[in-house]
C-alpha cells in the first residue's frame, strides 16, 4: 500500500525538525510526497535560509511560509502582523491555499497545548490548522484558494507524560539546560500513534542542527548539539501523535506510517 502524502504545519523554523523530522524523513524515504508550511518568519531572513537547508535534509521540498511575525521576535517579519494578532480568517485562507495546492492525504501539526513549551505561536498554529484542514474540503469556502481538497486525517504532535519524565532526567544528567517547571504533556493512553524514527534519527538531528541561529542562542537545537550522540536516540528516536479525523467517511483507511 502506498505511503500517504504528508503536509506538516508548524509555527517556527526548527519546529518541523524537532516535532516531526523523523516522520517526514520516513515518509519521504518510502516514496511519499512531503512538505512543510511554517507560520512565522519572512522568506528573506536567515531563519528561512536555515529552514530551506533543514527541509532539503528531510527531503521535504522548499519552504512554504505564511509570512507572519513571531510573537516574541518582531524582526522575524517586520512589515507583517504577529501571527497571533492576524485576522483568523486571513490566516486560515492562506493555509487552505497550501492544502489545496499540495493535496495531502494526512497532515501533522502541534497539539492543543502547542507542544511541551506551550508557546503561543504553537497554540495558534494548532487552532488555524484545525480550522483549515476542515475548510479546505468545503468548496464554497475560499473559492479563490483552489479546488477543494479534504485531508483524511490530522495528527497532532505531542508528548506523553512518561516521555517528559525521561527528558528531564536526561537533560539534568547531561546538560546545564534549565528545564522549565511547567511542561505540557498528555496521559500516555491519549497517544494514538507512537512512531519509532530511530532509522531516520541522523537526518532528524542534522535537520535540527541546520537551524544554526537556534543552536548559537542555546535553544533546543543548541542543547542537541551539546549532547553525546548516544543520548540522541533516547530523547529523539520516538515521535508521538494524537489522531484527529477532519471527516469520518474515508479517514479510517489512511494511517501515519508507524
Amino acid at each position: 500500500m502506498p505511503v500517504p502524502s504528508l503536509l506538516a504545519v508548524f509555527a517556527h523554523p526548527d519546529d518541523e525538525s524537532l516535532s516531526a523530522g523523523g516522520v517526514l524523513a520516513r515518509h519521504a524515504a518510502a516514496g511519499a510526497r512531503t512538505a512543510v508550511v511554517t507560520a512565522t518568519w519572512a522568506t528573506d531572513t536567515g531563519r528561512a535560509e536555515e529552514l530551506a537547508e533543514a527541509l532539503q535534509i528531510l527531503d521535504a521540498g522548499k519552504p512554504r511560509m505564511l509570512g507572519y511575525a513571531d510573537v516574541w521576535a518582531p524582526e522575524s517579519a517586520p512589515s507583517c502582523a504577529r501571527f497571533c494578532d492576524a485576522p483568523l480568517d486571513e490566516a486560515v485562507r492562506r493555509l487552505v491555499t497550501h492544502i489545496r495546492e499540495f493535496r495531502p492525504e494526512i497532515m501533522v501539526t502541534h497539539d492543543g497545548y502547542g507542544g511541551m513549551p506551550g508557546h503561543p505561536d504553537h497554540v495558534h498554529t494548532h487552532r488555524v490548522t484545525m480550522l483549515a484542514a476542515h475548510a479546505a474540503g468545503l468548496g464554497q469556502l475560499y473559492p479563490d484558494a483552489g479546488a477543494p481538497w479534504q485531508p483524511r486525517a490530522l495528527y497532532l504532535a505531542t508528548h506523553p507524560h512518561s516521555a517528559v519524565k525521561s527528558l528531564r532526567e536526561v537533560l539534568d544528567a547531561h546538560t546545564q539546560y534549565v528545564v522549565p517547571d511547567k511542561l505540557y504533556s498528555v496521559p500516555d493512553e491519549q497517544v494514538t500513534a507512537t512512531v519509532d524514527v530511530s532509522p531516520w534519527l541522523e537526518q532528524k538531528i542534522a535537520a535540527a542542527l541546520a537551524h544554526r541561529s537556534e543552536v548559537e542562542r542555546g535553544a533546543l537545537p543548541g542543547v542537541i548539539a551539546s549532547l553525546p550522540p548516544d543520548v540522541h536516540k533516547r530523547l529523539f528516536g520516538t515521535e508521538w501523535f494524537i489522531r484527529h479525523n477532519p471527516v469520518t467517511a474515508t479517514s479510517a483507511q489512511t494511517e501515519l506510517t508507524v
